[in-house]
């Protein structure tokens, strides 16, 4: 019976759930509404509703509750009721490999397709193991946090006193079980950043000089300023967002961590900020451009549901506007730290050949960070030298 509760819930959630709304976003208001719901019956109401997204765009002609059944046991390594009541065969090979549960899902559903779960595959950024990265989104990501230098031993005890299993992934980066909950771990603690393992992993093209002027141009909530920071605390900083609440978030951030040699400005880098900028000149500049997102679906499988592929061509349109406004404020022989979250070479390769023929910029090196080996996210990032 309890199995049965759990799957007419997941159908409720499935009915109401609104196209282009994030599921982290709409999920909380639906639990508002059903206060009747225990801790536990939100837990796995979310885990199915995320596995069942984790399927993507493969069995498309198949009923959702079947559908369901497929990602549940690709999607689990734990046996787990839900599973044993409906598909008992399959929760008996719970523990296989996943090559051997693609195999056994293909048998009963012969229309099966791995790269129908993700189907653009052709329009990923070269160097991605296409069946690597398939097969990632049936693998929840895990929480990764940057932990601040001489603050190391106090998380990990605080982390061993709480018995969270962690690993320590060199660099300050630790990584975590998804839905560890740190606000309780460490109340009034300003010890760690949370941040991507492939986020930090950018840092090795920023190579900043001591008393630099650099420039954030898409700082959001300034994850990469911080970062920028911790390697050479002498530099000032213009950070700039087109969102006044995440600009107003980013003070908080940075007031925590002593971060207090910056400007802030509003812009909407689509525009001319000439008159804003004009007599602004930087040593580096971090655009964390706006993409599709396709290297963090692991966490928000429910896009790959929502996307469309002209989707990259608007990203693309939209980056080369911001750069065409960027570039012109970085001094000659300075670096443009260009990144993106997106794992499609339009948004990547592509753009970097668009920043060199139109502005003359020499590409110096870039990297696709393979979220996917990690249980991290997928990005791209670029260094580019002004002409």
């Amino acid at each position: 019976m309890k199995a049965i509760n759990q799957l007419k819930t997941f159908q409720r959630i499935l009915d109401e759930y609104p196209a282009e709304t994030p599921l982290s976003k709409f999920l909380p208001g639906f639990y508002r509404q059903n206060k009747q719901m225990g801790s536990t019956d939100r837990r796995i109401a979310s885990r199915l509703v995320y596995n069942y997204f984790r399927l993507g765009r493969a069995l498309p002609d198949v009923p959702a509750d079947e559908r369901l059944f497929v990602a549940e046991f690709l999607c689990n390594t734990q046996l787990n009721s839900f599973l044993q009541h409906f598909k008992p065969e399959w929760a008996a090979c719970i523990h296989f490999s996943i090559t051997e549960k693609l195999s056994m899902v293909k048998t009963t559903h012969p229309d099966f397709k791995l790269e129908d779960v993700f189907p653009w595959t052709s329009q990923l950024s070269a160097g991605i193991d296409k069946e690597a990265f398939l097969r990632s989104f049936f693998i929840q990501p895990d929480l990764f946090i940057r932990v601040h230098k001489g603050c190391e031993t106090q998380v990990k005890v605080a982390l061993a006193n709480a018995e969270v299993v962690f690993k320590d992934e060199g660099n300050n980066c630790f990584s975590l079980p998804n839905g560890t909950r740190l606000e309780a771990l460490f109340p009034n603690q300003h010890w760690f950043e949370v941040q991507d393992h492939s986020s930090q992993q950018t840092a090795q093209l920023y190579k900043p000089n001591k008393w630099d002027a650099w420039w954030d141009a898409c700082a959001a909530s300034g994850g990469k300023s911080l970062l920028l920071h911790d390697l050479e605390p002498t530099i000032k900083f213009v950070v700039s967002d087109i969102r006044e609440s995440i600009l107003a978030n980013l003070d908080e951030r940075f007031q925590q961590t002593g971060l207090t040699k910056y400007q802030k400005k509003l812009l909407d880098l689509t525009q001319n900020n000439d008159l804003i900028l004009h007599d602004y000149e930087f040593d580096g500049i971090l655009l964390d451009a706006p993409c599709s997102g396709s290297g963090t679906w692991g966490r928000t499988p429910e896009m790959i549901s929502q996307f469309d592929a002209h989707k990259i061509e608007f990203f693309q349109r939209l980056q080369q506007s911001i750069v065409r406004n960027v570039v012109k404020h970085l001094k000659p022989g300075k670096p443009l730290i260009y990144i993106t979250c997106s794992a499609f070479k339009g948004e990547n390769e592509d753009m970097v050949k668009f920043i060199t023929k139109e502005f003359g910029l020499k590409l110096e090196q870039q990297l696709i960070l393979k979220g996917y080996e990690n249980k991290a996210d997928t990005m791209f990032v670029a260094r580019l030298i002004g002409a």
